[in-house]
């Protein structure tokens, strides 16, 4: 066993935020499911949405992200996020994140505008920005002796003593195939999204939902799992696996195309290109549905090779490398799962429903995003709730607990090939999820993909007791669960809103409430 003041699970920019600021109050474990930096924050391009030029106000801020959020968005968290964003800024940059500045003499950052956005207020470092704030991040980290990270760790479920207090979670060691118990005062749930759950998606690997997963089977409140953001470009080719073709290029002039050059988004919305995503996304599908195309371009060719060198120096080379200049030729993109809105239901601090349990990140629902995540939101949101949490905890961490004496669970020392069953259901949840929980849904389909869903979510779980632990047994049991977790709250939405499009109830109903569920409820 294992023990610490603070257990974390995950190491993007919320988890590993919150570490930072959790070891001058005690020790720190954590634990990352493949090395310190794989995570959807390293793959992020776009950048920080924060207000910082003396044009732009929290005001404006408040209303694009209430607007993009169709209705839903909790205001007072809304106003909370957008306030608190400039200290959390000035904080990573005194931790090393160089952003983009104008000239390299001047003290002006280069600000971003990105589809709903009033005004440029994306910090960005070039089109890598996730990847810059993850290693300065890291850097930080490496020079706390309260801080230990387990690499290769996979958190399997989370451990409640018989009052129903969260004292941790059973972790699968990777590379040694056995379970370790890590004991923890404070248990946060930083492990990102679900994006891996569907059959095209921009997320890495590991975003499986582990931590929402974790989260429902112990009993904690979910909300609007169903409000999954399908960001409209991702790169198209059987190569370049899950490739992002940022937000921000469409901010910079880029044009949405079919093949024979026609311009279409005009036809959807009067922002056109830089309509929020949920408008763009389900403009592109049901232009892809209506020609029987496979992808449309993005033409952000009315620029010089000079300039997008310098402004998208990752996305030119990426895509250069798969043949096409994006100065001269036109980008071939597809929508893709991106983003969930949804996740553990918490308060303004981070806290879940069960008690000494914290979600940040895209993990949590904190109100913020609402229907529809305004485009940069998200590493803000990671930003400002890894503080909140992380005062929040003193708390706990400051009270002396009993000793558990968690379940035993199973021991895996050796590989079974029956595992590979779990490759075919793997495979089936994704696609199914692609056909049915889609950009656009039916009743019809919630209910096809219900019944095949239960009948799956059995047989991996016989598997999973009866056959020794893996990665990928983990992760299929996951996603399986966050099948279930879509579906249940899809259907809970008699409307349409954001990012939820049911061709059974197009219209959006006056009141907006959450959609909450819980395990045996």
């Amino acid at each position: 066993m294992i023990k610490s003041d603070y257990l974390i699970i995950g190491s993007g920019i919320a988890g590993l935020s919150f570490a930072l600021k959790a070891c001058r109050n005690g020790n720190v474990a954590l634990i990352t499911k493949r090395k310190l930096f794989d995570s959807a924050t390293g793959k992020a391009q776009g950048g920080v949405a924060c207000v910082t030029d003396k044009s732009d106000s929290f005001e404006r801020h408040i209303q694009d992200t209430i607007v993009a959020g169709a209705g839903l968005c909790n205001k007072k968290i809304v106003e909370m996020a957008v306030k608190e964003g400039p200290d959390r800024i000035l904080e990573l940059i005194k931790m090393g994140v160089k952003f983009s500045k104008k000239s390299y003499s001047d003290s002006e950052f280069e600000l971003g505008l990105e589809g709903g956005h009033s005004k440029r207020r994306i910090l960005h470092a070039g089109d890598s920005t996730g990847n810059e704030i993850e290693r300065a991040l890291i850097e930080n980290i490496s020079k706390c002796p309260n801080i230990i990270v387990y690499e290769e760790h996979t958190a399997i479920d989370l451990i409640l003593d018989d009052k129903g207090v969260c004292r941790g979670a059973y972790v699968f060691k990777n590379e040694k195939s056995d379970v370790e118990i890590f004991e923890a005062k404070a248990t946060v749930l930083a492990s990102g999204g679900a994006g891996k759950a569907y059959l095209y998606t921009s997320n890495p690997d590991i975003a499986t939902g582990d931590g929402i997963a974790m989260a429902y089977r112990a009993g904690a409140d979910i909300a609007n799992m169903e409000l999954v953001q399908f960001h409209p470009t991702c790169l198209f080719n059987p190569e370049a696996k899950s490739f992002l073709i940022s937000e921000a290029v469409r901010g910079e002039g880029g044009i949405l195309r079919l093949k024979n050059g026609e311009a279409f988004m005009e036809k959807y919305h009067p922002l056109k290109e830089l309509a929020p995503r949920d408008i763009v996304a389900r403009a592109i599908d049901s232009e892809l549905k209506a020609s029987g195309d496979s992808f449309v371009y993005l033409d952000i060719t009315s620029k010089d090779r000079n300039y997008l060198v310098k402004r998208f120096p990752n996305i030119y080379a990426t895509c250069l490398k798969y043949g096409i200049d994006i100065s001269k030729d036109m980008i071939p993109v597809v929508p893709a799962a991106h983003y969930f809105c949804g996740g553990v239901r918490v308060d303004e601090n981070g806290k879940t429903t069960i008690k000494n349990l914290y979600a940040i990140g895209e993990a949590s629902c904190t109100g913020l995003h609402g229907a529809n995540r305004l485009a940069s939101n998200s590493l803000l949101e990671g930003l400002v709730y890894a503080h909140r949490a992380c005062e929040d905890s003193v708390m706990p961490i400051n009270k002396k607990y009993a000793g558990i004496n968690p379940k035993q669970m199973k021991n895996s020392q050796s590989i079974s090939g029956e595992s590979t069953v779990f490759v075919q259901d793997w495979n089936e949840i994704r696609r199914l999820n692609w056909n049915y929980l889609g950009i656009s849904r039916s009743d019809e389909r919630l209910l096809k993909a219900e019944k095949r869903i239960d009948l799956l979510e059995e047989e991996i779980d016989q598997y999973f007791w009866s056959l020794p632990f893996t990665v990928d047994i983990i992760e299929v049991r996951n996603i399986a669960v966050i099948s279930k977790m879509i579906i249940r709250c899809a259907r809970l939405r008699k409307e349409s809103r954001g990012l939820h499009f049911n061709t059974d109830y197009p219209f959006t109903l006056p009141e907006a409430k959450d959609t909450i569920i819980r395990k045996n409820r």
